[in-house]
């Protein structure tokens, strides 16, 4: 990735019909704003994918092509490679004029090309020798996937974090457990997170392999179809330099090898892995999400609540779980970029078509900016989830004697008494408490019927001990600290000093 200068230019310079004015960057809230772009993501994804990164990146492929031409024997002269590579960063009046080379052309590659030349006019002649657009536009996009991926993975490895220290503080406190949206057996808090942390785990695995693939993957240097064909005119028939130059400037994009074959362009089946693995973190990010919020509906748990926010305009007491919701959206979002990844590789033909071009100009920057708002979203929620204990406390209360009912059965049983006789006598009694329940409104009053029949009379003495909370979690917590040693921590012994880092920065973030 080019250098970051410290600029804030917002340029909408990547359409041909545009010069920039004063009127035309005043005009900024006239015109349609991405909110990926003006609210959700950090800076330094957005500028990943911004016209000074890309067109910086293309002139470093410019250097990259041109050094190891020279390096291989072709004449290009050190005051040319010097000029390139200290012009190598676009600088703010140079978008203008590639913008005016563009109308009058209509190719922006040969309108950089131009533009490019005049900053370094002893390389003017020799730039882009032998290489087609798509070895700067392909070569690019491919750097810059590689490094949007390596803003996700901490990130990604920040929230599991997050969340292990979450789920090894409660990692024995009881809750309810749903299942069919009914309450179900006991888990634990700390339980429940574990299932995020998995499905997260397997994202961060899914996402570590693409770029680990990726890194293979680079298109290098390989001609209008693929061939290689000019670089072997320009060598004057030696293949060995051609395949050195191709070497060459893998190494210097810093990929591990480029693709044996391409066509013009790299193979559109890179990107749908790519997205793949992003949309299907997408899903984990709307599913912990909605979990979130039904937990909040049921006051169990709440994400984190600023001193000065304001959760409805017109109910003042209202604490919505906004951060959740909208997290579930942009997850949606992003699940969904997937298919026109895929649409996009199908619809391909032969050694190349333009019909991809439009479509991952949109595609491949907002997918990376999605998972990117997700991952902002995620460690925020993480870092100040509330546990209300009081509330969980009130709910188990409500559902645990109809779950105990099981334990005092096995009781009386082990007593010498018959399973289907106080099978019964339970039933009955279970009816009545239910009745209580939804038709009274009162409390569950069960375990006190249960202590009112003679016939249980032989587990009385027990019947605290069968009805504990903590005797109904199974191996909640012992799961929970299995996870943690033999999921989690090898998985992200790697990311260790850059979670500090995000860690530090998190309780910045406003969102």
């Amino acid at each position: 990735m080019a250098s970051q200068p410290d600029v804030r230019l917002a340029t909408l310079l990547d359409l041909p019909n545009l010069t920039p004015t004063k009127s035309a960057l005043d005009a900024k809230y006239d015109t349609y704003q991405n909110p990926l772009n003006s609210r959700y993501c950090s800076g330094e994804m957005k500028y990943i994918f911004s016209p000074r990164n890309r067109f910086s990146t293309w002139r470093e492929l410019w250097v990259f092509l041109a050094e190891s031409e020279k390096e291989l024997g072709l004449d290009i002269s050190d005051e040319a490679i010097e000029q390139m590579r200290e012009a190598m960063q676009i600088q703010d009046y140079e978008f203008e004029t590639a913008a005016i080379e563009e109308k009058r052309r209509r190719h922006d590659v040969m309108a950089h090309v131009h533009t490019y030349g005049l900053a370094a006019p002893a390389a003017a002649g020799i730039i882009h020798w032998g290489a087609t657009s798509c070895y700067v536009t392909d070569n690019a996009d491919l750097m810059f996937l590689r490094d949007a991926l390596d803003i996700v993975l901490p990130k990604l490895a920040a929230v599991i974090q997050r969340l292990s220290v979450f789920a090894k503080e409660y990692r024995d406190l009881p809750c309810l457990g749903y299942t069919h949206g009914q309450a179900a057996q006991l888990v634990t808090v700390g339980k429940r997170a574990t299932i995020w942390i998995e499905d997260l785990l397997d994202d961060l695995h899914n996402l570590e392999h693409a770029r680990d693939r990726l890194l293979s993957k680079f298109r290098g240097v390989k001609g209008t179809t693929g061939t290689q064909a000019s670089f072997l005119a320009i060598f004057k028939g030696d293949h060995a330099k051609v395949k050195k130059l191709d070497e060459l400037v893998t190494e210097k994009s810093g990929f591990v090898a480029a693709s044996r074959s391409t066509t013009q362009t790299y193979s559109r089946k890179i990107d749908v892995d790519v997205i793949h693995a992003l949309s299907s973190f997408g899903c984990t990010a709307e599913r912990v999400g909605g979990d979130i919020r039904h937990l909040a509906m049921f006051k169990e748990l709440e994400e984190p609540f600023e001193a000065d926010q304001i959760g409805s305009s017109a109910m003042a007491y209202k604490r919505n779980p906004m951060r959740s919701e909208r997290l579930c959206s942009l997850g949606r979002n992003l699940s969904n970029i997937s298919g026109a990844a895929e649409q996009t590789y199908k619809s391909q033909w032969l050694e190349r078509s333009l019909d991809d071009s439009a479509i991952r100009r949109i595609t491949l920057p907002e997918s990376f900016l999605c998972a990117d708002a997700c991952l902002i979203l995620l460690n925020n929620i993480s870092s100040g989830l509330v546990v209300n204990k009081a509330v969980i406390k009130q709910r188990i209360d409500l559902e645990l004697p109809f779950m105990a009912t099981e334990n005092v059965i096995m009781a009386m049983v082990d007593k010498g008494y018959s399973r289907q006789d106080t099978h019964e006598e339970i039933r009955v009694l279970s009816h009545q408490a239910g009745a209580v329940v939804k038709q009274e409104g009162k409390a569950n009053d069960l375990i006190e019927r249960i202590r009112r029949t003679a016939f249980f009379e032989p587990v009385l003495g027990n019947l605290e001990a069968l009805t504990d909370p903590s005797t109904f979690i199974g191996r909640s917590p012992e799961i929970v600290d299995e996870v943690i040693e033999f999921d989690v921590r090898p998985a992200l012994e790697k990311y260790e000093v850059q979670i500090g880092r995000i860690a530090d920065a998190v309780g910045e973030l406003k969102v």
